[in-house]
């Protein structure tokens, strides 16, 4: 085991004074992370010589409050950082918010239409004055709950991405990105919110299947006739082409001609474009340059007119009847005018197709034409792309990694202008003759008469995607900047691989000459609930992971978490399962309660291999090889199977049978009791450390009482000291074989679990069991057999035989006759079931997780046959 400071002896009983009988969460985890704060434990030094380890929160919205996502994200960051640092690395958690420009400016000005005002009735000044008066009021909630949580994050070193540091660097990648001629201004088609009367970029678009409608229009006359499908009729309003491609001969002489548009007095031209699919519909399709992005690339490159048809609040401005109408009002009006004239060939209602949402407030979007600023991405993303492929950064699980791939391989240009007044203004100053000045954080703007700064801000993401160095003090070399960069690994998502994660490698490696942000990315599923579903408070199952932790604590969440989380797979969680982690703390508690009570100990040196019993070395054993297994785990972003492994350790390994088998050993007393006194010190001191990273209240407060240390959130990380000792585990694995069987065999009998029965055991076949005659006894709760014992069971177990008598245990008749009636149950339950399955007709109707479970249940009756007949033949 690994070296540590040795706690002042102390005799038996004394420490298992300070432990109350009972665990409660609330009295422990409050006290222990504020001293946890206080004492420093999670200051990052960046001038320490100390291997550095730096992860970044993922900055959650100052509008938010701390949801099941954000607590297993942070479950999961946490416990890489607390393994960290007990290893001996400079550890940084980097905390902060995102500003949310979207979300956060309509929760203001939902504030303010509630004072029967808008935002522009305070003006842009005093509105973004009103905005930071709430973030200091009410945003941020979630900081306060990330200390319930127990996140070890700097909390010095808080940012906030529209802090003075952040906004500086937000400026100066601004300006070199346009000096360099990656960003520029350029009137293009981009997704546009009605709602929140912006701009916002492709991966902020929800698309989800509605109902609309699939309308079939004839154009022109006569010969001169095609016919266009659309969902959207109002546009055609704004139609300037017909196209067709130019291999289809069915409307090959209409190519160069007019057709009539309806309901207009303009005539359009029919185009040739490759861009058209002749086997879809009818070939033709209308052409709307100004509010479609495919339309607008062939409109492009024939040079067709761009007819802006809807405002900003998509209310048509097209001259006519449908002027002043919206766009869902217009569109039913032009299909009903249409229908007047004879124009409408097919009409499909309802029509099921997929339509983009804004992520933020649902509104349907709409597609516009637009005059924005735009990131050019091709160079930034070949670089990104190029880092992961000649392994810079790892993406973890690697099958992720094809996603990655095919998102940046095939980013179009980012727009990233957005018409907020919450967020950073864009440092572009206009001039009276059209000029264009670029303004970096050190530069005065200019001045004079018809000078003006541009007035949009810039998409969230773009200070985000800043993140891993902004908030080490970027632009300026600071010292921990030189530390932390790059991150050692980023933990996220695989939602916001898009969103955010390609944003941080585009410009963390322009911004730092080629350096990645990161080493690893570590992808990580979404917390749905036990069935599988999305949490959603539409759904009714949204759960406030606040609510769990005040009824069960914040180490059953997390450890609840930690154990569904394998990388890069959905965590399916229920209240029934942080239950269960509730009760395995406090098994745990109660375990190093009973330890401590038997004078448990760290103090002094392991005893040799050779003062050990069996029992001693066989714990030490799977002790030093669970070490071995979870550090393989971690170094494999493998909560779930870690988590797993200690439970399955702890319960079952150390609380459920070592514990158990030294019982007999401690009442003995002399120097074996005091040799597997301080071996159960040893594997609880190690078990806990190992359990801290995950569930970091109990483990400190009882880690503490058992050693005296300082904190355990400062103890060395346990190390596998390669001691193995495959004899002593198979004998005790031969030990539980024989009290697992003859535990089965009392239970099927009916035998309550503390009833004593004579018992004779004998273990010529199982010489190794001799010296666990006494611990199997007690275990088993069998009485030595006296003069005139007889046996009326017999059970060969593992080379050893076990007797029983008993006479005076068992009603035999009234057993005979339960096992008999659930024998003939089961047997009904089996003839059922195989007559449903032998059935053609419900096999063929019946869906297939009916007949699955059928399956099951014949399964099921199958097994308690078998089981209830050997009962049966065991009674005398």
């Amino acid at each position: 085991m690994t070296e540590k400071t040795q706690p002042p002896a102390y005799g038996p009983h004394s420490a298992s004074a300070d432990l109350p009988t009972q665990y409660t969460p609330a009295d422990v985890e409050g006290k222990l992370y504020e001293r946890w704060v206080e004492r420093g434990y999670f200051t990052a030094d960046a001038k320490s010589e100390k291997e550095p380890y730096a992860i970044v929160i993922p900055p959650p919205n100052v509008t938010g409050s701390l949801h099941l996502g954000h607590a297993f994200e942070h479950t999961l960051i946490d416990a890489l950082t607390r393994r960290k640092r007990m290893q001996g690395f400079e550890t940084l958690w980097q905390p902060g918010m995102d500003h949310a420009g979207i979300a956060t400016q309509n929760v203001v000005e939902r504030e303010l239409a509630k004072e029967g005002k808008s935002r522009h009735d305070l003006g842009r000044e005093a509105f973004v004055e009103r905005v930071w008066q709430w973030k200091a009021e009410s945003g941020g909630q979630i900081s306060g709950q990330m200390r319930r949580l127990g996140d070890g994050v700097d909390w010095a070193r808080e940012r906030f991405t529209m802090d003075d540091g952040l906004s500086r660097a937000v400026q100066t990648i601004f300006k070199r990105l346009f000096d360099d001629g990656l960003i520029y201004r350029a009137e293009r088609i981009i997704n546009w919110c009605p709602r929140c009367l912006t701009a916002i970029s492709d991966i902020e678009v929800e698309y989800q299947e509605d109902d609309g409608e699939l309308v079939s229009i004839r154009y022109g006359e006569g010969e001169d006739t095609l016919v266009v499908a659309t969902t959207r009729a109002e546009t055609m309003l704004g139609d300037t082409a017909v196209a067709v491609h130019p291999d289809d001969e069915r409307y090959a002489h209409l190519v160069g001609r007019t057709v009539r548009l309806p309901l207009t007095d303009r005539s359009i031209p029919v185009v040739a474009d490759e861009h058209v699919d002749p086997a879809f519909g009818t070939g033709a399709v209308k052409v709307t340059p100004a509010h479609d992005p495919n339309d607008f690339e062939i409109g492009r490159r024939h040079g067709l007119p761009q007819l802006t048809i809807m405002d900003e609040h998509a209310i048509i401005t097209a001259h006519g009847p449908f002027l002043g109408l919206d766009r869902l009002e217009a569109r039913s009006a032009v299909v009903a005018a249409l229908r007047a004239e004879g124009r409408i060939v097919d009409e499909k209602r309802p029509y099921r197709h997929s339509v983009g949402h804004c992520s933020r407030c649902k509104t349907t979007i709409e597609p516009r034409l637009s005059m924005q600023w735009w990131v050019r991405v091709a160079p930034l993303a070949k670089a990104a792309g190029d880092a992961v492929r000649d392994g810079r950064v790892t993406i973890h699980p690697k099958e992720m990694s094809s996603r990655y791939f095919e998102w940046v391989d095939n980013l179009h240009d980012w727009c990233i202008s957005r018409q907020l007044w919450w967020g950073h203004r864009i440092p572009v100053w206009y001039g009276p003759a059209g000029e264009t000045v670029c303004v970096g954080p050190d530069e005065e703007p200019p001045s004079g008469a018809g000078w003006h700064q541009e007035t949009d801000v810039l998409d969230t993401w773009f200070s985000s995607g800043l993140w891993p160095f902004s908030t080490l003090g970027w632009p300026e070399r600071t010292d921990s900047l030189a530390k932390f960069y790059p991150n050692s690994v980023l933990v996220t998502g695989y939602d916001i691989l898009f969103f955010w994660v390609a944003r941080m490698m585009m410009f963390g490696l322009y911004a730092m000459d080629g350096v990645p942000p990161f080493h690893t990315i570590a992808l990580h599923g979404m917390v749905r609930d036990q069935f599988g579903k999305k949490m959603s408070k539409s759904f009714g199952n949204a759960v406030n992971p606040l609510d769990w932790m005040d009824t069960y604590g914040s180490d059953a969440v997390r450890f609840t978490l930690a154990r569904g989380a394998n990388p890069g797979v959905d965590v399916p969680i229920g209240e029934d399962w942080v239950q269960a982690s509730r009760n395995f703390a406090n098994k745990i508690w109660n375990a190093t309660r009973f330890a401590l009570l038997n004078g448990a100990t760290v103090e002094g040196d392991l005893p040799s291999p050779e003062e050990m019993s069996a029992t001693d070395r066989w714990i030490l054993s799977r002790l030093n090889s669970v070490v071995a297994e979870v550090d393989a785990y971690y170094d494999d972003y493998q909560f779930a199977k870690l988590s797993d492994a200690l439970f399955h350790f702890a319960w079952d390994e150390v609380f459920d049978w070592y514990v158990e088998l030294s019982k007999t050993t401690f009442a003995a007393g002399g120097r074996p009791a005091e040799v597997s006194r301080r071996v159960l010190g040893e594997v609880l001191d190690v078990t806990l450390r190992l359990l801290h990273p995950v569930t970091p209240f109990v483990t400190d407060e009882l880690w503490t009482t058992l050693t005296s240390g300082e904190s355990v959130v400062v103890a060395a990380w346990p190390e596998d000291s390669g001691f193995r000792d495959p004899a002593a585990e198979r004998e005790i694995g031969t030990v539980r074989q024989v009290v697992t069987e003859v535990r089965r065999f009392r239970a099927d009998q009916g035998l309550q679990p503390g009833q004593r029965v004579p018992a004779a055991l004998d273990l010529t076949g199982a010489p190794a069991l001799a010296a666990h005659e006494e611990a199997i006894r007690s275990l088993l709760r069998l009485q030595p057999a006296e003069e005139g014992f007889t046996a009326t069971a017999t059970l060969p177990v593992a080379g050893a035989t076990v007797a029983l008598d008993l006479s005076g245990a068992i009603d035999f008749e009234a057993e005979r006759k339960r096992l008999t009636k659930d024998l003939a149950a089961a047997e009904k339950e089996l003839a059922q079931t195989t007559a449903k399955l032998g059935n053609e007709a419900f096999l063929a109707k019946a869906p297939d997780h009916v007949v699955d479970k059928i399956r099951a249940r014949r399964a099921t009756a199958e097994a308690d046959i078998t089981r209830i007949q050997a009962q049966l033949a065991k009674l005398p």
